[in-house]
């Protein structure tokens, strides 16, 4: 699903959100494995659990630069095992430069280098991060085959599945801490609140759902946006090498939604 425009653009200009991310970025995936390289367990875990969540982006860039639905997860899969293996991260490190922009570079010079052919002869062996099925049922099942996903080129692709992908990682930490308090119902009726739900009922029929008033249904959905943020920051801080540079990776996300 789309992000909220909304939520994500109040996020951008939320101070008190912005100093509780400051204050924890420390801790945060990217600048762990900067800065602790392969010598530390934590950041070989950080690197893996970053890899995961990038690996839809990449598959979808690959496959529009025409690998077939038999190439493409073995190239992703090939360049997150180097990834993870060879560390090779000093030039990011110096440029300061972001996740984002990183994997897609660098994942261009593997697909055209000799990496690409040294996996042809390899297919289908190794630890898969994430199952085959899995990424061709996200293939099929989220906007790819769409005309908006269809007249993208492979770069854009590439940021706007990134954007996305980083919406529903928001969206699934959300929805566990709902459910870990026994809230889950409460979750997926305000999750209904948010821009672009199709067949979405309205208000006044989520309120008489939930047995709550219109007001309290305002202030639960209150509280649901401003959690969103906060973990939203999150999410970006992950995928940064500063703190000071949330804010513009936040500003890139809106632009590649609402392209």
């Amino acid at each position: 699903m789309d992000a909220d425009d909304d939520v994500t653009s109040s996020t951008v200009h939320s101070a008190s959100s912005q100093n509780g991310a400051t204050a924890a970025f420390a801790t945060t995936h990217w600048s762990v494995v900067l800065e602790a390289q392969s010598e530390s367990p934590t950041a070989q875990e950080a690197l893996e659990k970053l890899c995961r969540i990038y690996w839809r982006p990449l598959y979808a860039f690959a496959r529009r630069q025409g690998c077939d639905p038999d190439e493409a997860p073995d190239l992703t899969q090939g360049f997150f095992q180097l990834l993870l293996t060879r560390r090779d991260l000093d030039t990011v490190r110096r440029e300061k430069g972001r996740l984002r922009s990183y994997l897609l570079v660098s994942f261009k010079h593997f697909m055209t280098g000799e990496r690409r052919r040294e996996m042809t002869l390899k297919r289908g062996h190794g630890k898969w991060m994430i199952p085959l099925e899995e990424l061709r049922a996200t293939e099929r099942g989220t906007p790819a085959s769409g005309e908006l996903v269809d007249s993208l080129t492979a770069d854009r692709l590439y940021e706007r599945r990134w954007a996305v992908t980083l919406m529903e990682q928001v969206l699934k930490r959300l929805k566990e801490e709902y459910r870990a308090t026994g809230n889950a119902l409460l979750f997926d009726s305000l999750k209904q609140l948010l821009p672009d739900e199709p067949g979405a009922p309205s208000r006044v029929e989520i309120a008489a759902k939930l047995g709550i008033t219109d007001n309290a249904l305002r202030q639960a959905f209150h509280r649901f946006r401003h959690r969103y943020q906060i973990l939203l920051r999150e999410e970006i801080g992950h995928t940064v090498a500063t703190a000071g540079e949330i804010e513009d990776e936040l500003r890139h996300l809106i632009a590649v939604l609402r392209r």
